[in-house]
């Protein structure tokens, strides 16, 4: 057991760290005022370096590292805003893994390379009106016959809603009952059919665009099922590696809370002495410090125990639980300590602190995670519904 990054692990670290802090924190302001998710620009920009890529095999265009690599990035870049990483978190840890993991030969060739250079933004879409944590509830429909899938529904909370170049639709393909009906389709944006709602307008998330989709008779071809109907089990191991790029935005979110409240408290006198001289400040620093690095080496494990697969249930959903928990706590107290201007529209934490509030709620809300932590714990699942 070793917890020392190795030297290419610091190296990857540190250019995305460089990269990050020069480069986007001007596209995170760009975001957070207009809404809108960063440009194409900036995408190809994030491909070029390799960013969107980071645990995809070389073979399909990415870097062919780990995930443990990947959560590295993705941090740097989150500590920055939710907005400018987003981009990254799809790419590293979103439904880019369920093609890699389980589609066809060729639609992993026609999506994955694209995704990395930056040149396709692929969105996952789960929940629906009915059926958000109860999500075997789900009533979209894909009807195969004659080489082809036509889907009919309606789909909620698309992170990516609208903007996305592709879709991976959770959708029953089969007349089964709960999970065993359940199967994902590849749909790209502009197929007939295919339509949008209007954007949400949330607490915070800006530049995280989120929309309804529409199906109707949307029709693509067989092979765009990644997963068929029974799959669902697969479905959710994929998505045991996008809760850890959740729980690595929220960490994010915290640590660069973190840093930037250490630089206030030193700069900042009250009193005639810096607020990092009173023993009260000091503590509640040390705090902040102790649950952010606690956050991390859960998040770490999660990785480094799925061995660059795909991470377990467990350890993925209590690094998510913990991390959300974390990252609301620290925002928070960042803000009081910086008073006035923690509250400020003017400085990057009060942006903080309403994103920290998301990522306890995307991706599985923290107390359903806990529900998941302690199937496992006893082994068995608990049916909520009776």
């Amino acid at each position: 057991m070793d917890f020392q990054l190795s030297e290419q692990q610091h190296e990857l670290q540190a250019a995305a760290r460089k990269f990050a802090r020069a480069e986007m924190p001007a596209v995170a302001e760009i975001c957070e005022e207009s809404g809108h998710p960063p440009g194409r620009e900036v995408l190809r920009r994030l491909g070029e370096m390799g960013f969107l890529g980071v645990n995809i095999p070389e073979s399909l265009g990415g870097l062919g590292l780990g995930n443990l690599e990947a959560l590295l990035v993705l941090e740097e870049f989150a500590q920055i805003s939710s907005a400018s990483a987003f981009p990254l978190f799809e790419a590293n840890v979103g439904p880019v893994h369920a093609i890699v993991h389980f589609a066809s030969e060729a639609l992993q060739r026609k999506i994955v390379p694209e995704v990395c250079r930056g040149e396709m933004v692929l969105a996952v879409s789960m929940s629906e009106p009915q059926a958000g944590s109860a999500l075997t509830d789900l009533t979209t429909r894909g009807v195969v016959a004659d080489g082809k899938v036509v889907l009919n529904g309606q789909k909620r909370w698309c992170s990516g809603g609208g903007h996305s170049d592709g879709y991976l639709i959770y959708t029953r393909l089969s007349d089964d009952p709960g999970a065993k009906g359940i199967g994902a389709v590849f749909v790209e944006n502009g197929t007939p059919g295919l339509s949008f709602g209007a954007q949400e307008d949330l607490m915070g998330f800006r530049g995280v665009p989120s929309a309804d989709i529409f199906l109707d008779d949307v029709t693509v071809p067989e092979d765009n099922i990644v997963v068929p109907a029974g799959g669902f089990r697969k479905l959710m191991e994929a998505f045991d590696l996008e809760r850890c790029g959740n729980a690595t935005m929220a960490l994010g979110q915290a640590s660069g809370a973190l840093h930037d409240v250490v630089a206030y408290v030193q700069e900042r006198e009250q009193f005639g002495k810096p607020l990092v001289d009173f023993q009260g400040v000091q503590i509640k620093l040390a705090e902040m410090q102790m649950r952010v690095e606690a956050a991390r080496l859960l998040i770490h494990r999660a990785a480094v125990n799925a061995q660059d697969g795909l991470p377990s249930v467990i350890d993925s959903s209590v690094a998510k639980c913990f991390a959300n928990e974390i990252c609301r706590e620290i925002t928070g107290a960042a803000v009081q300590l910086m008073g006035g201007y923690g509250y400020s529209k003017a400085y990057p934490m009060e942006r903080r602190m309403r994103d920290a509030w998301g990522w306890g709620i995307a991706g599985g809300a923290i107390d359903i995670q806990k529900t998941n932590i302690t199937a496992v714990m006893v082994g068995r699942r608990f049916d909520q519904r009776r």
